[in-house]
């Protein structure tokens, strides 16, 4: 069977992705979003399990959803699975660049509460975005079991999704706030602090409740 110029370049563009330099895969990914074809699917989500630079994985993503979703969905979800954590976490941020709200089920209490920093972040900001309507309480309630955890950018990003679920965390919060850790019952302040005040930084949030925690206070006085 003689092959076509389009097989050429899809031979090319696969290896392209395998190529020891970052630019060169960077740019193998642009042109297979480009010009998508079923074949660069497995290839793509296999990439996303294993790249290591974050731009070249943004770009593996791009160009995933440049196919049809029929193709890519059930590669994806079953990537959420692996055993690999960074197959896992890039599976969950292409769900969310994805965004189709039938994939919601697929997001779990062991994603979002993954002992990897990166697979926990991933999903609570999926789930956030895939969660219909009357989900808010119950993933808020599954979301604060992971206050005070992590360093900075991790509970930056909880507390980021715990907003985006609007008042549906109030009851969360205020449980948290009798927490008998002091890390939680801070987390939870802070998280509150940002749901009034939206322009509020997180560090400045963070010092107020350190304070309020510092004194004695749950911090819901007042509300």
């Amino acid at each position: 069977m003689t092959m076509t110029n389009q097989d050429a370049d899809v031979r090319r563009a696969l290896r392209a992705l395998e190529d020891d330099r970052s630019s060169v895969r960077l740019r193998a990914a642009l042109a297979v979003g480009t010009t998508p074809d079923a074949r660069f699917v497995g290839k793509l989500v296999e990439r996303c399990a294993v790249e290591p630079e974050f731009f070249v994985r943004d770009m593996l993503t791009w160009a995933l959803t440049r196919h049809p979703v029929s193709l890519t969905l059930p590669e994806v979800l079953r990537e959420l699975r692996s055993e690999s954590a960074r197959a896992r976490s890039q599976a969950l941020h292409t769900l969310s660049k994805i965004g189709d709200p039938g994939t919601w089920p697929a997001i779990t209490r062991e994603h979002l509460t993954d002992a990897d920093d990166e697979v926990a972040r991933a999903a609570w900001r999926t789930a956030v975005l895939l969660a219909p309507e009357g989900e808010g309480p119950a993933l808020a309630g599954v979301l604060a079991t992971q206050l005070g955890r992590g360093g900075r950018e991790t509970r930056l990003s909880l507390s980021r999704a715990l907003v985006g679920l609007g008042d549906a965390i109030l009851p969360a919060l205020d449980a948290a706030g009798d927490d008998p850790g002091p890390d939680v019952r801070t987390h939870a302040l802070a998280t509150r602090r940002l749901l009034d005040d939206p322009d509020a930084g997180f560090e400045y949030a963070i010092e107020e409740a350190k304070r309020v925690v510092a004194l004695g206070g749950s911090g819901q006085e007042g509300h």
